[in-house]
């Protein structure tokens, strides 16, 4: 499981390859966690569940690229892990339980905002492995 930011000018492009859908997305929100803040330093305090939808994978990882970041800075609630699963049925679901504590800008190292994910440039490949790429509007 491995991510790495590819060179943009203003915005985040996150690259990951998984070797399943679930180390994908876990990768992919550790990702938004550590663009955000330093996620070594938040505390497993509180918990904090939500679910994510969408009607295909990539509705899917669009929501999740949203409801993280609306965690983290509408909520101000810092993430420390998550546990969650993935339901592909009819339609596309995560029901995901976050733990961590209040945000603290400080102590948490807060980094950047991020506004939205986009679909731009969105790609996913499940094949032997899993391959991610999406942009995220900072």
């Amino acid at each position: 499981m491995s991510y790495k930011f590819l060179d943009h000018s203003t915005d985040a492009i996150i690259e990951i390859n998984a070797k399943d859908l679930k180390e994908a997305f876990s990768t992919a929100a550790d990702a938004v966690i550590n663009l955000t803040l330093d996620q070594d330093k938040v505390e497993e305090i509180e918990t904090k569940e939500f679910v994510s939808q969408g009607k295909d994978l990539y509705y899917l990882l669009f929501s999740w690229l949203e409801e993280i970041p609306f965690i983290l800075i509408t909520e101000g609630f810092a993430i420390k892990r998550l546990e969650f699963n993935i339901e592909m049925n009819e339609t596309y679901k995560i029901q995901a339980k976050a733990f961590g504590e209040n945000l603290d800008l400080k102590k948490h190292n807060f980094k950047v905002e991020i506004k939205a994910p986009t679909f731009y440039e969105m790609i996913i490949k499940n094949e032997d492995k899993v391959y991610m790429k999406f942009l995220l509007d900072l």
